[in-house]
């Protein structure tokens, strides 16, 4: 049982474990392999990073039942993929930057649970797919609607792909101390209101069904992040739609994880 962080050091970046008490204890090792936390405390004002620095961030669209039911689409037979950018990677409480050089006045908020790959994973069955998992942590699938709906040539991930666009964090929490992903509280929370709220038990696809659709054929490496779709309340669906602005503040919350904090920004 573990809840890690990702902070910036004068070193470069470190992993630390949290502890209850709100101390970082650095970490020395592989994340991915034999580790331990040191007698080293970080500094208080340490800043958090990501998580993770994944190799690939994976993606699952509409795979909750009610935002499927609030968008008019149908329940999808098979997973709907698509990929963000490496760069699009960002970090707690830091600003997400709304483009202005190729301009969005439609961008969105998506409470994510993502999940984070712990060993190669290929071919796995959905049976085994839990133990391929080293932990959780929170997502805002952050998008610009215009680029993913009408000038994306068809395809989401311009939309879904520009700088800032996938915070993740605060920390990760290891999967020994989340024995079903599919049993946890979810929201957003924008400017103060609760704007998403629901359960990933509403996932029509769970987790590992995810994994097993995603590992066959394809090795999943160590690292990558598998974002796993958002439940109803997102912007593009309300009336009126519902964007974020510069000087908004949006939090993703997890039970049992934590809170995503970022404000905006215009970049």
């Amino acid at each position: 049982m573990a809840r890690i962080a990702r902070i910036q050091t004068a070193a470069g970046p470190r992993h630390a474990l949290e502890q209850p008490d709100g101390r970082l204890m650095l970490i020395e090792g592989d994340l991915f392999g034999a580790w331990r936390a040191t007698d080293e405390v970080a500094p208080a004002d340490a800043v958090r990073l990501a998580p993770v620095l994944p190799p690939t961030i994976y993606c699952i669209g509409l795979n909750y039942r009610k935002h499927a039911e609030e968008t008019g689409a149908a329940i999808p037979k098979y997973p709907v993929l698509f990929i963000k950018a490496q760069a699009a990677l960002h970090h707690p409480e830091q600003p997400i930057l709304i483009p202005t050089h190729a301009p969005s006045h439609k961008v969105d908020y998506e409470c994510e649970l993502a999940v984070v790959i712990g060993r190669p994973a290929k071919n796995v069955r959905a049976a085994d797919a839990l133990d391929y998992v080293l932990g959780y942590t929170c997502a805002n699938d952050v998008s610009a609607r215009d680029w993913q709906m009408e000038w994306g040539g068809g395809q989401f991930c311009r939309g879904k792909s520009f700088d800032t666009f996938c915070p993740l964090g605060p920390v990760l929490v290891t999967a020994d101390d989340i024995p079903n992903p599919n049993a946890l509280d979810i929201r957003t929370v924008l400017n103060g209101q609760v704007v998403q709220s629901a359960n990933t038990s509403d996932m029509i696809f769970d987790v590992p069904t995810l994994i097993e659709f995603l590992s066959a054929d394809c090795t999943l490496e160590p690292g990558s992040v598998i974002l796993t779709g958002t439940p109803s309340g997102v912007g593009a669906a309300r009336k009126p739609p519902l964007w974020m602005q510069p000087g908004d503040e949006v939090r993703v919350e997890i039970d049992g994880i934590g809170v995503l904090r970022n404000p905006l920004a215009a970049s």
